[in-house]
């Protein structure tokens, strides 16, 4: 099978241009997305880009491999398990998503009731994340997601630090001191912190701790009631 020409072989200089010839792909961003976390393993990937069937996902680290975007390394002892990350230029593909995402809201055909991976909703929250003028000491946070998508999929936890100068929340994996930690389906947490619903209203949202470190991170990083999903 012939090679997609480039945007380069029409005489078209374009940067622009060049980032489609490399991220344009069908999948491709979805996959970068997935990976701006922090690295996963090929069956990660795959069970959270739902509809990527394996032939496609190969092709596609194959060739973000070749642009430099990814990398695959190897896990140390005990794991020796081979992953997929971001190289330090891939990376910088987080404002692009950003953007793209911004931009997208304003679209009439947005899926606004369509669900989202752990990451997805974490990468919305950061996209909005503002200071806190209320946390005068500085909020921690962990937040335990489990994919509302699958059945049977394990949480995945990320830490929130709410401060007067910023809002961050990155994933982790040990366990760490937090005032408060947060247990949710995908769902749930998205129609609070996308969808403006109050934590009263989801009884099924499971918080341990202090409420109002809870209420400091959603006030910080919510879109606001009525507002559509940048993820």
């Amino acid at each position: 099978m012939a090679s997609r020409r480039s945007y380069g072989s029409y005489n078209d200089g374009c940067a622009a241009a060049h980032a489609l010839d490399l991220i344009g792909e069908r999948w491709t961003m979805i996959i970068v997305r997935e990976l701006l976390l922090g690295p996963k393993r090929f069956t990660d990937i795959q069970r959270d880009v739902i509809g990527i069937g394996p032939t496609v996902l190969t092709q596609r680290l194959h060739d973000l491999e070749g642009h430099g975007i990814v990398r695959r390394r190897q896990l140390p002892a005990p794991a020796r398990a081979d992953v997929y990350e971001l190289t330090e230029w891939g990376s910088g593909l987080e404002s692009v998503n950003t953007a793209l995402s911004l931009w997208a809201v304003e679209s009439p055909a947005l899926p606004i009731e369509a669900d989202m991976s752990p990451d997805t909703v974490v990468l919305a929250m950061r996209a909005h994340a503002r200071a806190s003028s209320g946390a005068r000491e500085g909020q921690r946070v962990l937040l335990s997601l489990t994919d509302s998508r699958l059945g049977d999929s394990e949480p995945v936890t990320y830490l929130a630090a709410v401060t007067e100068e910023a809002t961050t929340i990155r994933r982790t994996l040990m366990p760490e001191s937090a005032d408060a930690e947060v247990s949710a389906t995908t769902k749930d947490w998205k129609a609070c912190v996308i969808g403006g619903a109050a934590l009263e209203e989801l009884p099924e949202i499971r918080v341990v701790g202090s409420a109002e470190a809870v209420r400091l991170l959603i006030s910080a990083t919510s879109l606001g009631g009525g507002t559509r999903a940048a993820g």
